[in-house]
């Protein structure tokens, strides 16, 4: 059934998610149509229409109101602590609100810089920092006077991640650090910086530490935005780090825990930084079924022929599929038991699904699904990174793998 959020009934837990009993994994899951998500849904709708998109993603510019929009709105301080201005939602409530908001915004590329900054950057400030940094950064992450990335990746570092050629020194009471990071979601418009670095690269995991840094700290550059496939309204950049100078206390955590606060930080949030691409499945889904509907060939709707509705069945599947597998992950995580296995499934099953779907969105609208001008295909460039980041699909099958005891 093709889903009318107009009709609805709002909830104020969209808007004050503590003044509610948080909603559980399992209702979640089994209502397609939360109230929670059709309030997101609702304002969504109203709030983030962005105006020119299609120019936008030629031009692989950021959409600064509507990122303003959602920090009015609270989305930035979703999942953050009161106590540093944010709401204090749980993770299904958190998933819930992307959910609502992948559906109703159509720049896929807004929306995944949201999720970056809210399901990465800052849990890790506020799981592991201290409280001078906590009070320092969450405030202002929260209401919007900073933006944050989260950067690990290097030009020879992707999968093998803890193999890093960025390094630290440790002086007196600062840290000097070298290196170069690549690809990294907001580097342009960022205004701190969470590095992982090593103290020697031949410690491997042992040796890396995460820190601080602040965009106007002398000795590191940000490159110019690059040019992607998709997802091009998120800038896109390289930092390098010459000599760059941070004191002690922009350092999180103990030197060498770096990679224990990645691994624990990503642990289920590699599938929740998804749940907006959930949502843009199933508005998908809904907009090639109207489609399907409408259109006429031979003298009746498309939607008639059997090879389109069990095109648009498969959909459906995929789909729900992944919003299942999401949801376990979020109830796992949300009770203290450990989620990887269950969010590196749930992150194959959307990321690749997703691009399944955005390909049979575009044969069930033909050529119209071929050019820009309707969207359709904006869709599959958008979601075809989804393989990549946050650990590639290899990877997760490799987490899965040695679950079942294998590798």
């Amino acid at each position: 059934m093709v889903t009318d959020f107009d009709n609805l009934p709002a909830d104020s837990a969209a808007k004050d998610p503590s003044a509610t009993t948080p909603p559980t994994a399992l209702a979640a899951m089994i209502d397609l149509h939360h109230p929670i998500k059709a309030s997101v849904v609702d304002w969504a709708h109203r709030e983030l229409a962005p105006t020119d998109l299609d120019g936008r993603d030629e031009r692989c510019e950021f959409w600064h109101d509507g990122w303003q929009a959602a920090v009015d709105k609270g989305v930035l301080g979703l999942m953050v602590d009161p106590a540093y201005g944010g709401l204090g939602a749980d993770v299904v409530t958190g998933l819930l609100w992307y959910e609502g908001i992948g559906y109703a915004c159509p720049d896929a590329g807004l929306v995944f810089a949201l999720a970056c900054q809210g399901w990465t950057m800052q849990p890790i400030v506020e799981r592991f920092g201290t409280d001078e940094q906590k009070a320092t950064y969450l405030p202002a992450l929260v209401d919007g006077r900073l933006q944050g990335a989260f950067t690990i990746t290097e030009p020879d570092s992707g999968s093998d991640s803890f193999t890093m050629g960025t390094t630290y020194t440790a002086n007196d009471d600062s840290y000097t650090i070298n290196g170069t990071k690549a690809y990294v979601t907001m580097a342009p418009e960022a205004d701190v910086f969470i590095v992982f670095a090593t103290k020697d690269p031949a410690l491997g995991s042992w040796g890396v530490t995460a820190f601080l840094v602040d965009a106007d700290t002398p000795g590191l550059t940000v490159s110019e935005n690059r040019p992607k496939m998709g997802l091009r309204t998120t800038p896109f950049a390289d930092l390098m780090f010459d000599n760059c100078t941070v004191a002690a206390s922009q350092r999180i955590g103990p030197e060498g825990s770096g990679a224990s606060i990645f691994s624990s930080a990503m642990e289920a949030e590699r599938a929740f930084v998804l749940a907006g691409q959930i949502g843009a499945m199933e508005r998908q889904l809904d907009t090639a079924v109207a489609y399907a509907r409408e259109r006429q060939q031979f003298g009746k709707p498309i939607g008639d022929f059997q090879a389109v509705s069990h095109r648009l069945a498969d959909m459906k599947l995929r789909h729900e599929s992944s919003r299942m597998l999401l949801y376990k992950a979020a109830a796992l995580a949300e009770s203290g038991r450990p989620s990887m296995e269950a969010a590196a499934l749930a992150k194959i099953q959307a990321s690749e699904a997703s691009i399944a779907s955005s390909v049979d969105a575009i044969l069930t609208h033909g050529a119209r699904g071929y050019v820009t001008e309707f969207g359709v295909e904006r869709n599959l460039r958008d979601v075809a990174g989804g393989v990549i980041y946050g650990g590639t699909s290899d990877i997760q099958r490799n987490i899965v793998a040695r679950m079942l005891g294998l590798l």
